[in-house]
């Protein structure tokens, strides 16, 4: 895991305003999900043999004894989100979430255990059209200015 230090931080800052700006344009919402979820979100949606499942999640039981994990990846977290809370419910959603997530790796220069995810999401769109407005968001955010 590592810091983000003040000569850095303007950097990351910028890359978050210009995806945030991205997905505003293309009419996506912002989404805050737990960074702590039950385990079987993950070993349901990622599958329960996989190696992420399997060799990398940060898995632990809480005093209560349930199993929960460090989120590793934001697409489980999104979708269960938007199922509970009844976003979906005769409805298409197009959201969006950052932040950290966690995997436990073999330590190699430039991976880190906790790195960080902006994860967009179509809900309940049929057909490619939704993924290639996301392709085009992607290529505008890496046009030279």
């Amino acid at each position: 895991m590592n810091d983000i230090l003040p000569p850095d931080v303007a950097k990351w800052q910028f890359v978050e305003e210009k995806a945030r700006a991205i997905l505003d344009a293309f009419a996506y919402r912002e989404l805050r999900t737990p960074v702590l979820e039950y385990t079987p979100l993950f070993t349901r949606s990622v599958g329960e043999a996989t190696e992420v499942v399997e060799k990398q999640m940060y898995t632990f039981d809480d005093r209560g004894g349930e199993s929960v994990t460090l989120r590793p990846e934001a697409t489980a977290g999104i979708v269960r989100s938007a199922i509970t809370n009844g976003l979906l419910h005769n409805q298409r959603q197009k959201v969006w979430c950052s932040g950290p997530m966690f995997r436990y790796e073999r330590p190699q220069k430039g991976r880190y255990r906790q790195f960080h995810q902006i994860d967009a999401e179509a809900l309940g769109f049929p057909g490619p059209d939704v993924d290639a407005e996301l392709i085009s968001g992607r290529a505008r955010a890496c046009q030279p200015r």
